[in-house]
């Protein structure tokens, strides 16, 4: 499409930005903004913002103050929910042994923390299990099965993991009962279990597929409490503190990228309350050593938590994550959270390593009008593919897969864009017979096959996802509107962090700031990773600007080198506490010549 045809609409003209992108505006209905501003006496801005989220005049109270006793259902909705409590609640009245099988992801690490911080408060001697993913793959294997029901666990837990792993759970058969409290995509009939709680199992009508694992263990928690309740458990005795566990809830929510709307959005914006106490040694420790300074939130969870408890289970030790957020000790924590800390630089050199052989990869498939992008490296290392995969996706607006090779066979991840089911595409592909292993759901998959079917691996993806060829080079840049330099200011930000937690389905507002001028922008940070610019406008008004990740490119290279000439910048309006004083800035994620 012509270059101005790409402009006719776009905001401010600008049809391919520094980073390739057109800006469009967010589509609302302003009456409804209107409405909602004038019934619960908000900016007219906010009221716009909340309608341009679909967020009607009747909903937007609770959306601005979302909370559980609202939102929350009867956990009994979940298919299998109540033979899971009754399951639970027999356990621990009898004061079995019981084992929890985690992921080795955030998502696992957080649901298996919490049973297993629930169950030995309810007296449960617990032992908690993560597989390592170089050497056992992901989810329950026969061995590790066997192996914990020899050690005597009569109650295997299955934590983010297990729906699909009918010949593994099989081992426990006549040793032990299994409660399998998944979420990922089931394709059939579930295992033969004592119970199988699953919002994405097919017989499941409970409405709650966008639950986590660790929202799915805290709602298996609650009922079970309820089930100890009435068998009078509690006489005499005092129950757990559920609510101290929505830390670990909002955790998993942001991590696994669930949509921050309804009930993950009450787990969410009260989880980060829990978490502002300070009260679990784990995280305050890992907060601490990534040098957080601001009160949590979405961004510290997504950009700063996650990727350290990620790392020991794609390069370090597998069950790190999930026993630094089990721990008790803050001494131990702190060394646990330093540990993690390392590692996640470590995994930072590896991706670093794959990430340029990676794009150089996609830049010839996408020249050559692949819808899908099928990378593969001999030696890449299984536990950043994932993270590269997201990296390359981001950059080339395509489904992506990227695998690394040994020995004849390649392991990956794959991650999609909206509207792009990959997962349906990997499975099909595995029922197909051309990959030996392959699973997942619409945005992110995983498989293996034999290097000998790379071809017809990818030719398969381009066929089954060729709707995909019509996206753009790079993903729109979705703009909520433009604003001067005077009018940013603290009092600004601060409404417009009243819409967050900001992630997955509730975007943070992007803003563009129109012909301003970079006064000065040097690179700061250990590693000059990031940008700190000060912007002037023509009609007054000063602001600090930062871009992060921002190593090289056609946007540093704006930020930095542009001389005094106008130029547009877009990014979040935020605001920042720092020695008790309070002020607005924008977190710059595009640009462009004015």
């Amino acid at each position: 499409m012509p270059l101005n045809d790409l402009a006719e609409g776009a905001v401010l003209g600008v049809a391919r930005s520094a980073l390739g992108r057109r800006w469009v505006w967010r589509e609302g209905d302003a009456r409804i903004g209107m409405a909602i501003a004038q019934r619960l006496d908000l900016p007219e801005l906010l009221g716009q913002l909340l309608a341009a989220r679909g967020v009607s005049a009747d909903q937007a109270a609770l959306f601005l103050e979302p909370t559980l006793r609202a939102l929350m259902p009867d956990p009994s909705v979940l298919m299998d929910m109540d033979r899971a409590a009754a399951r639970l609640a027999k356990a621990v009245r009898d004061g079995e042994p019981v084992a929890v099988f985690g992921d080795y992801d955030v998502d696992g690490a957080c649901a298996g923390a919490l049973m297993t911080r629930f169950l030995r408060e309810l007296g449960c001697p617990v032992r908690a299990y993560v597989p390592d993913r170089l050497k056992e793959g992901y989810g329950p294997n026969p061995t590790a099965v066997a192996a914990l029901c020899a050690e005597g666990a009569t109650l295997l837990v299955c934590v983010d993991c297990g729906i699909a792993a009918h010949t593994a759970l099989a081992a426990a058969e006549g040793r032990a009962d299994v409660v399998v409290l998944d979420h990922h995509k089931a394709e059939g009939p579930v295992p033969v279990v004592a119970a199988a709680v699953n919002p994405n199992r097919l017989d499941c009508g409970s409405g709650l597929r966008h639950l986590c694992a660790a929202a799915v263990s805290f709602m298996a928690a609650v009922a079970t409490l309820r089930e100890l309740r009435r068998s009078g458990f509690f006489e005499g005795r005092s129950p757990p503190d559920l609510l101290g566990f929505l830390d670990l809830v909002a955790l998993a929510t942001v991590c696994d990228v669930m949509p921050l709307v309804g009930l993950n959005r009450a787990f969410v914006t009260q989880g980060l309350k829990v978490m502002a106490r300070g009260e679990r040694p784990g995280i305050a420790a890992l907060l601490e050593v990534a040098q957080a300074r601001d009160a949590p939130s979405a961004y510290s969870l997504g950009f700063l938590l996650g990727p350290r408890i990620n790392a020991s289970g794609r390069i370090g030790e597998p069950d790190l994550g999930l026993r630094l957020l089990a721990c008790d000790d803050p001494v131990e924590a702190r060394v646990m959270a330093e540990r993690l800390d390392l590692v996640n630089r470590r995994r930072q050199e590896v991706e670093s390593e794959v990430l340029a052989a990676a794009f150089a990869q996609a830049e010839a498939q996408a020249e050559a009008g692949h819808p899908a992008l099928l990378i593969v490296g001999e030696g890449w290392h299984p536990g950043v593919v994932g993270i590269v995969a997201g990296r390359v996706k981001e950059k080339f607006n395509r489904p992506t897969c990227v695998a690394g090779a040994s020995e004849g066979v390649a392991k990956g991840s794959g991650r999609s864009v909206a509207g792009v089911d990959l997962g349906a595409a990997v499975i099909a592909a595995r029922q197909s017979g051309m990959l030996a292993t392959g699973g997942g759901h619409a945005m992110a998959a995983g498989f293996s096959f034999s290097l000998d079917r790379r071809d017809e691996f990818h030719a398969f993806l381009n066929e089954r996802l060729a709707h995909a060829a019509a996206l753009p080079g790079s993903a729109d840049l979705v703009v909520d509107g433009t604003l001067l330099l005077p009018a940013a200011n603290a009092a600004l930000a601060q409404q417009v962090a009243r819409l967050g937690p900001f992630g997955a389905g509730n975007e943070e507002p992007v803003f563009v700031f129109p012909r301003v001028r970079i006064a000065r922008a040097d690179r700061v940070g250990k590693e000059g990773n990031t940008i700190r610019a000060f912007l002037e406008g023509e009609g007054g008004g000063r602001l600090k600007a930062v871009s992060f990740r921002a190593k090289e490119g056609p946007l540093a290279e704006l930020m930095l080198n542009s001389r005094g000439s106008p130029v547009h910048l877009a990014g979040a309006l935020r605001a920042e506490t720092w020695n008790g004083s309070t002020s607005a800035s924008l977190h710059v994620q595009d640009g462009a010549p004015a």
